[in-house]
């Protein structure tokens, strides 16, 4: 294919994901659906609470009764959380009563314990109110959460810890979903090495461990296929394994040198690439195609530089598959915790941490921007977006910050 300009990161992102859907939906266990959005409406199954409760600790009773405090009242019964009550609350009565536990018929608010006075006597004493209640104070009423056969949540809902909380007081154990994207990791290259191997020489292969934690963390479920070595039927033979999967990850190999044989083996497995590069910094070498429903993502091999295309470019792409409506990060803003010069030309994204300085939130570049250091990226909260066409930002000045997923 003829050489083509750069692709700026916008509208790199717009091809990858102006296309592309959730996966089919599954059955999945709420435990295991956590950031995935709905595919369908979910309708509560009951009303809850079923009944009106007390919002506290305090007495129930009517409140025509205590409408001018103080009033001392019998109590008649006692009621706790998980109880129902025994008996109602007639005129001139009061029910000691714990915070969730059924409203007695008959009563119709709740004053608080610290606005009464016990005062001992037969059988369960007296209480003293020292202050009026209005109808419905501090009483939750039912189907305050939900009631039976309203949308509990709408589809394209993120399932978050409050959601899934829900549906679990709803007595469901499982949600239906996009099912879980599989993603298969191909590093390449000779220089290459196994975290269980003595390096000799060579380099441990932290992208398929990087790749594999972010895959999970966005929702999919990674297979590691290994490391290819820098021969071109090698390449492609674990390629084409790797292309009966949802998305396919390549580290290294996809530019144009002696030993990247990524960019060929793609090209003879039919592959339809998109673009081969994007105008970012760090990251431009940066390839994307698809076969049939297969995405194909060929990440630069320098660490910095395949994490953060990652976090720009395949996270989005693995989020919309697992339901999320609004993949892309959103941006916050801060200022710059320094002085920032470039050439025009390329974004560049630069790794931050997000501190709170001055009253306001600061953005401070890590020590280190080298591509080829993974340490480059540790400790980093965001990336700070250094746009194409400006050359510098000055400490103080207003930028714009992306959160990343790698995070802790």
């Amino acid at each position: 294919m003829a050489e083509l300009p750069p692709l700026p990161a916008p509208e790199a992102q717009h091809r990858i994901l102006h296309d592309l859907q959730p996966l089919p939906e599954a059955w999945v266990p709420l435990e295991e659906a956590l950031g995935f959005g709905l595919t369908s409406d979910v309708l509560a199954r009951r009303t809850q609470p079923p009944w009106d409760n007390s919002a506290m600790d305090g007495y129930a009773v009517r409140s025509a009764d205590v409408a001018r405090p103080p009033v001392t009242l019998p109590v008649v019964a006692v009621v706790h959380a998980g109880d129902h009550p025994t008996r109602a609350v007639g005129p001139g009565e009061a029910v000691r009563i714990m915070t969730g536990a059924p409203m007695p018929p008959g009563a119709d608010a709740v004053v608080m314990q610290e606005r009464t006075r016990s005062v001992p006597g037969p059988a369960l004493g007296e209480v003293e109110i020292q202050e009026a209640a209005t109808p419905r104070q501090n009483v939750r009423d039912a189907g305050e959460d939900a009631r039976a056969g309203e949308v509990l949540l709408p589809a394209g809902t993120v399932l978050g810890i409050p959601e899934l909380a829900l549906l679990a007081s709803q007595g469901m154990t499982s949600v239906r979903v996009p099912r879980r994207p599989r993603v298969a990791i191909v590093a390449t290259g000779d220089e290459l090495c196994r975290p269980d191997e003595e390096p000799q020489g060579r380099i441990v292969d932290t992208n398929s461990v990087a790749l594999a934690l972010g895959v999970r963390r966005a929702g999919g479920a990674p297979v590691v296929l290994g490391i290819a070595r820098d021969r071109p039927e090698e390449v492609e033979e674990r390629i084409r394994t790797a292309l009966d999967h949802d998305v396919v990850l390549t580290s290294a190999g996809a530019s144009v040198g002696e030993h990247d044989h990524v960019r060929p083996a793609l090209e003879r497995l039919g592959v339809a690439m998109d673009f081969w590069r994007v105008a970012i910094k760090p990251g431009k070498p940066l390839a994307f195609g698809r076969k049939g429903a297969t995405r194909i993502f060929a990440l630069p091999g320098n660490p910095a530089s395949s994490l953060v295309t990652f976090e720009l470019f395949v996270r989005p792409a693995l989020l919309r598959l697992v339901g999320r409506p609004a993949p892309l990060p959103v941006p916050v803003q801060a200022r710059s915790g320094i002085d920032l010069k470039k050439n025009k030309g390329l974004a560049h994204f630069v790794r931050v941490v997000l501190i709170w300085r001055e009253g306001e939130p600061w953005a401070d570049p890590l020590p280190t921007q080298t591509s080829g250091a993974v340490r480059s990226a540790v400790s980093a909260t965001h990336l700070l977006h250094f746009p194409m066409d400006a050359m510098s930002i000055r400490r103080g000045e207003p930028v714009e910050l992306l959160p990343v997923g790698w995070a802790p």
